[in-house]
């Protein structure tokens, strides 16, 4: 459920218009199966070898707002210094009012869309406190929920957008670095299509290892009944137990979609699965660039109904295997050897040794930066002397006013420009060319004195970042 900033409403904006066009007409023909649900259920037992590491099971009164201890609701049409409309080009409003999102009294949480008199949309969008979902080391994650997406079919239904998926926990409070956090839609349907959408997205766009901005997706009809008349189960996992490690997404039990830590690559796989885990989400969105692209014009439109709810019975997080990290420590930077860079002192990144597209210009923080960086430039540090212990992470000083939903890679190289990155992270907009931001990235630890290299890399040919300085920490 999130397009990068600036992408245009008529991107399919990584919502696989290609595939979504593609099934339109064989899925709105499916045949509706009378097939007996029950409303509530309860959280099930973890099977065995699994443990239930959370859960919300939306018992709350009725006309109750979802707990406060768990969820965040967003509100408004963009997260604070975020894309507009939420990346999306969705139309509606955010709001914690309890017409849009409310306990049922029978054990679901309801997010409806609702229209006002003047045409304008409302709706919901909550998140998960918890930012750490990610499977034990060795071992597996599995997100589930049972849900009801609104039960709305045909032209009342164009521009329903219902989503359950996980966004990377960098994404929260940074708002530019998708999508090289990662983002798994473990469930996701437009304009009362009979099918369920399970995605992918990673690395940068547009292109990249994720074709962004469509992701790796693949979709399927419900089983049994239709999506939209009954409840079903939708399930993502993370298997780190196999290698390559794999995602895998399900609907009631039904494996359709796989894609292996082969496939994404470095340094996109490390980006996504290396830093603290995901959070959660729930959202109904109205308009958009996906519903739009599957419509072929803009939804929602004159003949969609409001108030049709997606009803959550329950949401959970399982984990199967065991391991843990072991704790890092954070040893003294002791100063390196005469004539060295100490890696973990600020690089300034104007003090390069050698350069190819590279130009310095004044920073408004003070001092200089190097800009107009785009896809083949580079910046080269004699010297660096990371000691006996390597870092952990890197940090940047980056600044971006590219447009159009474009992002690139801050690369990190050791010693040749065509050894493999040692860490990077994405870019976006941040707001401006001198509107400063400090992005980590995460770093394979290397020891010793080497030349590092700044490289940048994108899927487009356009200036994409400036770098005031950088450093590495332990």
């Amino acid at each position: 459920m999130y397009t990068p900033p600036g992408a245009p409403a008529a991107l399919p904006a990584r919502r696989r218009k290609r595939l979504a066009l593609a099934l339109f007409t064989a899925l709105t023909t499916t045949a509706l199966a009378g097939v007996a649900v029950t409303a509530s259920a309860a959280v099930p037992t973890p099977a065995p070898g699994w443990s239930l590491v959370w859960s919300d099971d939306f018992d709350g009164a009725a006309g109750t707002l979802p707990s406060s201890a768990e969820w965040i609701i967003d509100l408004g049409t963009s997260y604070p210094g975020g894309p507009p409309n939420w990346g999306t080009g969705e139309i509606q409003t955010y709001t914690d009012s309890t017409a849009n999102l409310s306990h049922d009294g029978a054990g679901n949480l309801r997010i409806t869309p609702l229209r006002d008199s003047a045409g304008g949309w409302t709706s919901a969008r909550i998140e998960t406190i918890r930012t750490d979902f990610k499977p034990p080391a060795g071992g597996v994650l599995a997100i589930e929920g049972r849900l009801q997406v609104p039960n709305v079919t045909g032209a009342p239904a164009a521009g329903y957008w219902p989503a359950f998926w996980a966004l990377g926990s960098p994404y929260r409070g940074n708002f530019q670095n998708w999508p090289s956090v990662g983002e798994f839609d473990v469930m996701e349907n437009v304009n009362g299509i009979n099918s369920v959408w399970g995605v992918l997205h990673c690395g940068y766009a547009p292109g990249g290892p994720c074709d962004e901005f469509n992701g790796i997706g693949a979709a399927r009809t419900c089983p049994g009944a239709t999506c939209q008349s009954a409840f079903h189960t939708y399930r993502f996992e993370w298997d780190a137990s196999v290698s390559p490690q794999e995602l895998r997404w399900y609907v009631d039990g039904e494996q359709y979609h796989t894609v292996t830590q082969t496939r994404v690559g470095e340094p996109a796989w490390s980006q996504m699965t290396s830093h603290d885990g995901y959070f959660l989400l729930l959202n109904v969105a109205m308009g958009g660039a996906f519903p739009n692209g599957v419509a072929g014009g803009t939804t929602p439109t004159a003949a969609t109904v409001p108030g049709r709810p997606m009803l959550v019975d329950y949401v959970a997080v399982y984990s199967r295997g065991a391991g843990t990290a072991p704790p890092t420590t954070a040893p003294p930077t002791t100063p390196p050897p005469g004539g060295a860079r100490d890696a973990y002192a600020t690089i300034e990144a104007e003090s390069f040794d050698g350069q190819y597209g590279v130009q310095v210009e004044g920073a408004t923080e003070g001092g200089e930066n190097i800009g107009y960086l785009r896809n083949g430039d580079w910046a080269r540090y004699d010297n660096v002397e990371f000691g006996a212990t390597g870092p952990r992470d890197f940090v940047a000083r980056v600044a971006s006013g590219a447009g159009g939903g474009v992002s690139g890679l801050v690369e990190v190289r050791l010693d040749s420009l065509t050894s493999p990155p040692i860490g990077s992270f994405a870019i976006g907009n941040t707001g401006g060319w001198q509107s400063w931001r400090s992005v980590p990235g995460n770093v394979a630890g290397p020891t010793g004195r080497h030349t590092v290299y700044l490289t940048f890399t994108s899927g487009q040919p356009n200036d994409f970042v400036n770098v005031n300085w950088f450093t590495f920490r332990r």
